[in-house]
Parts: C-alpha cells; structure tokens; sequence
C-alpha cells in the first residue's frame, strides 16, 4: 500500500468498495441541510484562523479546505458530509433579534437581541473563540452591553468561553442562568475523572490528528474542540423545574428542565415573543451518545425521548424556529415538530429494541450486531456521525442490566496480558498469530484482524512488527467509520502506535479553571481519589485544612483502613492544619503544586504538627494522563 510523509496508507480496495457503496444513499445527496446551514449568512473572518495572545492558533478552520471536494475513499461519506456542514461558518441571523455565530468553535454561541443589550446562550468552549464570536457580533449588531448569559447544560463547550464576553464583574451585575446543578456537575465531570477523560477526550475529537482526508475530518458534532483557555463563571440565576419563566432585558423565556438527559443537567427554553425554541443538545443533526466514548455516566434513552415528546407538547404549536447548540437550525414549524419528533423516536427505538432483545437474553454484543433502525429514523438527521448505534446500544444495556451479560465464563477473565500470553500460546506463538492477523488484513476482515492482534499486542506489547499492522488495520477501520469519535479514535491510535504521536497529559492545564468551581469538600474528594490506597493502609492521619479566603468552613481530614475522609471541623482546637488561599489549596489538591512548592510559594502555612501533612502528601499518586491504548496496564 502506498503511504504519505506521515507513513498514512491508501483505502484498501474492500475500504474503497464499501464507502463507494454507502455514497450511493440517497440521502446523501439532499441539499436542504446544506440550504438551511447557509441561511442568512451575514458576514464571518478571513482567515478562519483564531489565536491566542502568544500567537498560537486554537482554532483553524481554514485546516479543513480540503472538504471543499467530494469525498475520498478514505472517509465515509456520511461522515464528509456532515463535515462539510460543520465547516460553515460566521455570524448568521436565525429569526427576528435571534443570532447565531456558528463555525468559530465546535458549538454554537447564540445571541439574542434584549432591549438595551445582547443576551448570550452557550459562549462556546474557550475564551479566545467566543472573543473573536463576539468581536464579529459587535461588528455587525452594534457595540452593545451583554445583558445576560444562559449555559443551557454542564458540557464545558457549552460555559468555557465566558471569560471571553464577561468578565466576573459584569457576571455579578447581569443574570447568568444555568439549570440546577450546574456547578456541581462542571466540576465533577471534568475534575475527578478528569485525568482518563482529558486523555480520551484527545483521541475522541482528533486533537492531535493532522486534518486531511486521512487524518482528522470531523467530530460530528462539530469539526473538532479548540484548544483555548478555559473559564468559568459562576451562574446566579437557577432553573430547576418546567414551565419556570424569567424575563431578561425585555424577553421572555420559558423554560423545559430536562436532567439526566444529554446532560447530567440540561434546560431547553422557549422565547414565546420570537417563536423560538431552543432545544439546546437534546436535539442535533445526527444520532447523539448515549454513552459517550471520552467517558462519562450513561445517559437515560428514555428519558431523553420524553423530554423531547414534552417539548413538542409545550413548545410545538408555538415555535416557527428550532435554534440548536451545536449543527444550524430548523424552519418552519411543521418541520420543527418533525426534528424533535424523529429524534424523540430514534432514542426510543434505541431503548425499546434492545430491552426487547435483552429480554430474548441476548447480550450486549448480540444486540449492537442485530438491531437496524428502520428506512424511517435511518435518514440524514439520525445518522451515527457521532454517537453511533453500536456503543448507544451497549449503553442501554449497562444502564439496565451493568456490564456482566450473564455468562459465567465473564465472571472472572483473565487480565489482558494473561489472555495475551494463553492465545498466542494457542495459535503456536505470536509470530503465527500474526501471520494469521495478516491474512486477516489481506481479506478485509478488519475486526477479526484487529481481534486477533489485541491479544498478540497484550503478550508482546513493543513489537514493532505487530504494532505496525495493528496501525494498518485501525487506520482501514478509521476510514469506513461513519462515526467521527470512532474515527478518531481508530487513526490517532495508529499514529500512536506507528510512533508518529506521543502521549500528551492534559489534565491540569485542562482544568485548572475548574478550581474555581470547586469549593474544599470537591477539592478534599480529588485528594481522597488520589490517595494510593494499599500503601496507606494502616496508617492513621489526622488534620484540618483551612481555606483563609472563602466561606468555605475548615474540614476535618481523617486517613485509616486506606481512606481519605472529611467532615466539618468545628470550632475547637487543632494539633495540626493546613491553611492557605482557596487558589493555592486548588492547585495542591489537583497536584499543579507540591507541598514544598506550596509552601515555598508563601500562600500556604501549617500550624503545629507538620509529620501527618507530609505523610498524606507522600502517599498521593500524581496522575500522567500519558497511558497507552492498546498496552496492558499495571497498577502502579
């Protein structure tokens, strides 16, 4: 096969046949989604480049000029297409006083006229994007204040970039909404399995996947994330439940709750004056995760598919436009009610079917191979661009059912580099599990391929010859996902494994903000998480940590049996603390500083007893975020 100056090969000829053959569905060829995309278009930047004040470019949509043609034999074309869409861009005008800048980041910031000033909804993901959308807003809708700013769900693409249309002086001056727990469920999903997330998130989105037609294409959702600085600000408005109304700067939103959802919490809103529905990202232009792939908990089909039949009740016969958090919207309020309604269906279908097959004792695996959406949810709109089928499938059933599917050979399997060593033992060695691996490849039977050299890669992790063709069969698995995350995730792993991409850890420049969010307990959680649990064993630690700048009260830290607990502190005398600024006390429990560090810093004192801090801190794990793919692991 041939191979670029990135060592990328060709479409295998099977590739090749079977993205022609999916070219040829004819929804691939209807033009409304591109007609609507493009709808009233006002202007955007030239170059589509946006950099950070160092000069380094976050965000590069100019990247992607590539997908100006027809799709290669090395993508899929359900996945090019949606590309293709997703790399429009610029400020656009939705309805009368509704806005949108879409392009400039992976989501959408949508902007709403308010009488005297902008109200905001989703500033994007980082700061240096929604600046720049917002620099274009003032350009060609007036130099005006922001009035007000609504976070629609806890996804960061969806608060990160507020630092860049308000600072926190204006946040405590205008209302900032966010639905009921929002705070909470930022942090904890990007903090405390922050470090595997940041690391999964890279491969999930492409980050460090060159764009081109056998790199990076799409994330589905959206080109792919940005990798800006991140913000939080705090909200001071909270929505909790259905039917809650608030008016902001003269407009009237009435709002949907709609938790556990596509978000552990989510509202919808209506504008009743513009006959404007917002279904934030409970409704997208292609199937959405119900589990998705970066990690996270499994989200709830049906009640997803609830939310939207409530809305379509609530909202429908009132909205002549759907606006939406990511993708472009709909118009026309037949077609409206028809969005909605195909999704709600889709998520329904997903969970009915496979609690139908599970109940038939079908496992995971059985059902994801056996349910196909029928011709009439299969269209352009519910396509697995980014979730897919497959993974949604398994979702259900972990949800329902966990992940034990009932066999009792599953019970207790032997680690990856015990089974590793058993088959290759069984197929006469890995250089003869290879052999077969390769034969494999030779047919197009690239599962099987890639099956086979799981295990041999678990016995023999470095070797070059096996890492090598695992890289190939990825890369052909990469090029027939109709997935953007499976793509992704299928090509970076090759680039990894071809030595073409090392390991990046993220953790703490990703979520250094997110401390800002964190008050001591959540902060006292991480540190409980960090603590290596069998060598603490047998040890009793016993101190307060204080927070001199917050109203945080001091907390009783307590180490036995190999646990880190906490509690209110009380007011009475302490052998031993730790106090320090809020900001200090973050960076030491995320693991940004050390103990010395911290207290060389000045920020940071101890009161008495110094031996159970510095125990405690000796018995930390600092985590990497630099762990491989496809190499068993060891507990460290």
């Amino acid at each position: 096969m041939s191979q670029d100056e990135q060592g990328r090969r060709a479409a295998q000829p099977t590739t090749a046949e079977a993205n022609r053959i999916e070219g040829e569905a004819a929804w691939i060829h209807d033009h409304r989604d591109f007609e609507d995309a493009q709808r009233g278009f006002i202007a955007t930047i030239d170059p589509m480049i946006i950099r950070d004040e160092t000069g380094r470019a976050v965000w590069d949509l100019d990247a992607y000029a590539f997908l100006d043609g027809e799709a290669p034999d090395t993508v899929h074309p359900s996945l090019w297409r949606i590309a293709r869409l997703n790399r429009l861009h610029g400020l656009f005008r939705v309805a009368e006083r509704v806005y949108q800048v879409r392009g400039f980041d992976i989501s959408n910031m949508t902007v709403v006229l308010g009488d005297s000033g902008l109200i905001l909804i989703d500033p994007l993901t980082c700061v240096e994007t929604a600046s720049a959308a917002m620099d274009l807003v003032r350009e060609h809708l007036g130099d005006k204040p922001v009035t007000g700013v609504l976070f629609t769900h806890s996804h960061i693409d969806h608060f990160g970039g507020a630092g860049g249309v308000i600072d926190r002086e204006t946040a405590a001056r205008i209302p900032v909404i966010a639905p009921e727990g929002f705070v909470h469920h930022a942090v904890v999903e990007h903090v405390h399995s922050g470090v595997a997330v940041s690391r999964r998130s890279q491969f999930m989105f492409g980050k460090r996947l060159a764009p081109g037609p056998r790199g990076q294409v799409s994330a589905g959702l959206g080109i792919t994330l940005p990798t800006g600085r991140i913000s939080l600000i705090k909200p001071n408005t909270i929505v909790s439940r259905t039917g809650e109304e608030l008016t902001v700067d003269g407009v009237r939103m009435v709002f949907q709750f709609a938790p556990g959802a596509e978000a552990p919490t989510e509202v919808n809103f209506h504008l009743p004056q513009l006959r404007t529905l917002c279904m934030a990202e409970t409704v997208s232009h292609h199937m959405h995760n119900l589990y998705t792939l970066r990690g996270a908990q499994v989200r709830d089909a049906i009640a997803w598919s609830r939310y939207l039949d409530e809305a379509i009740r609530l909202f429908g016969d009132e909205s002549d436009v759907l606006v939406i958090s990511h993708h472009w919207p709909v118009w026309g309020a037949q077609r409206v009610v028809e969005r909605i309604a195909e999704q709600r269906d889709l998520y329904r279908y997903i969970h009915d079917q496979t609690l139908r097959l599970a109940n038939h004792g079908l496992t995971p695996a059985e059902i994801a191979e056996t349910i196909a959406l029928p011709k009439e949810l299969s269209g352009a709109g519910n396509r697995g661009n980014y979730g897919s089928l497959s993974h949604n499938v398994k979702a259900v059933y972990q949800r329902y059912l966990g992940w034990y599917d009932a066999n009792p050979a599953n019970l207790h399997p032997l680690p990856p580099a015990e089974l590793g060593h058993r088959y290759s033992a069984a197929f006469g060695g890995v250089e003869a599990m290879g052999r077969h691996a390769e034969q494999a490849f030779a047919d197009g039977d690239y599962r099987w391929a890639a099956e086979l050299l799981k295990h041999a890669l678990a016995a023999e992790p470095e070797d070059k010859k096996l890492r090598a063709l695992q890289a190939d069969v990825f890369e052909q698995l990469g090029y027939r996902s109709e997935s953007g995350p499976w793509r992704n995730f299928y090509l970076l792993t090759a680039a990894e494994l071809r030595g073409r991409s090392q390991a990046v850890g993220t953790f703490q420049a990703a979520n250094a903000e997110m401390a800002f969010g964190m008050d001591l307990s959540l902060l006292l959680d991480f540190v409980a998480i960090r603590l290596h649990g069998p060598r603490a064993a047998g040890r009793r630690l016993e101190f307060v940590v204080e927070a001199s700048n917050t109203d945080d009260g001091p907390r009783r830290v307590i180490v036995e049996r190999g646990v880190l607990r906490h509690e209110p502190a009380g007011s009475g005398a302490h052998s031993s603390a730790l106090v320090g600024s809020h900001d200090v006390l973050a960076r030491l429990s995320l693991g940004g500083l050390s103990l010395s560090e911290a207290l060389d810093d000045g920020g940071l004192r101890i009161d008495g007893d110094r031996a159970p801090i510095e125990e405690l801190f000796a018995l930390l794990d600092d985590f990497t975020g630099d762990f491989s793919m496809v190499a068993p692991h060891t507990a460290p």
